[in-house]
C-alpha cells in the first residue's frame, strides 16, 4: 500500500481517450460542475477539468470512480495556495 493510498484509502488516477473520454479513481466529492467546468475532490487535492460540453457521465462516491465526457481542453491540479489571490510578480521576485 503506497503512502498515498494510506492517506486517502482511495488511490487517485486519471485516464483521457481523445480528449473526449475520461475516467477519475480517488474522487471523493464533486464540488461543481457546467458544460465548461468540472471542479472535483481527489486525494491528490482539487482537480479542475475545463472544456465544452462537459458531462458527468457516471459517479460512484462509495468506489471513488467518476467517468467524464466532453472536449476536454485543461486539466488543473489546484493548490491551497491557487485559491488565494495571486502576489505581484515583483514581490514574488524578490522574496
Amino acid at each position: 500500500m503506497g503512502l498515498e493510498e494510506k492517506k486517502t484509502g482511495k488511490v487517485h488516477g486519471l485516464t483521457l481517450k481523445e480528449r473526449k473520454y475520461g475516467k477519475l479513481t480517488g474522487v471523493q466529492d464533486i464540488h461543481s460542475f457546467n458544460e465548461n467546468e468540472i471542479l472535483l475532490q481527489t486525494g491528490a487535492g482539487k482537480v479542475q477539468i475545463k472544456g465544452e460540453q462537459l458531462h458527468v457521465k457516471s459517479l460512484d462516491l462509495e468506489k471513488g470512480e467518476a467517468e467524464i465526457e466532453g472536449k476536454v481542453n485543461s486539466v488543473s491540479y489546484l493548490t491551497k495556495n491557487a485559491q488565494k489571490k495571486e502576489e505581484p510578480l515583483l514581490k514574488r521576485m524578490f522574496r
